[in-house]
């Protein structure tokens, strides 16, 4: 017979919620990965906002700031960009995150071979299994990207205080930093996704027989 199990959506968050706390510490340190990532894109992006809202104000001494600080400010300029260096060190602190939440995902399947296996003994569809991967995924990576945002901005916000003083506390651009903040946790949510498709797939083409022999 076909399985045809599909619990309520609400069922399945519950599931997802205990699975992360029976696993707090693997769980912990993924997204400590992620927060890491995420806070590091939303100090550059946020940074880069603040150069540029400097930068718009047409103010000599602020164009001299940036001068001093490093930019590469030039006659007509009204918008600064990362350096290529910048958006490779982006790049690639993304992608070892996503490396990182791929191996821990994969690790998870294989601590719950016996978990999995079971569930679809009862009847649980391939697209349940995919589900809760993908709802645990979500919720880390929602909490991760979040709490990177936070401290990407507060760094990024500090850090120009202490470069420009208090001058610049008039011209800085809130509404930017908050949309760029809003871009740095859906992105962080992006990888968390990505890093488990593969495990999630995984899991869901296990067969019940081969997932419940194995020795844990």
């Amino acid at each position: 017979m076909r399985r045809l199990v599909v619990l309520p959506l609400q069922k399945s968050l519950e599931i997802a919620y205990k699975s992360i706390r029976a696993r707090f510490f693997r769980s912990l340190i993924t997204t400590l990965t992620l927060v890491l990532a995420v806070s590091f894109l939303a100090f550059s992006l946020i940074t880069i906002d603040i150069a540029d809202s400097m930068l718009a104000c047409g103010d000599l001494n602020f164009c001299h700031m940036l001068m001093r600080c490093g930019y590469d400010v030039l006659p007509g300029d009204i918008c600064l960009s990362a350096s290529p260096k910048q958006r490779w060190i982006i790049t690639l602190s993304l992608l070892v995150c996503v490396v990182g939440i791929i191996n821990a995902q994969l690790m998870s399947v294989t601590e719950r071979f016996r978990e999995i296996g079971t569930m679809k003994c009862l009847g649980a569809l391939d697209r349940f299994i995919v589900r809760i991967f993908v709802m645990e995924a979500t919720m880390q990576g929602f909490a991760g990207a979040l709490m990177g945002a936070l401290l990407g901005g507060a760094a990024a916000l500090l850090t120009a205080l202490i470069r420009f003083g208090s001058d610049i506390i008039p011209v800085i651009p809130w509404q930017t930093i908050l949309a760029s903040g809003g871009i740095a946790i859906l992105t962080g949510v992006g990888l968390s996704l990505a890093g488990v498709l593969y495990p999630a797939i995984i899991a869901a083409r296990m067969q019940p027989v081969e997932a419940m022999r194995v020795e844990q």
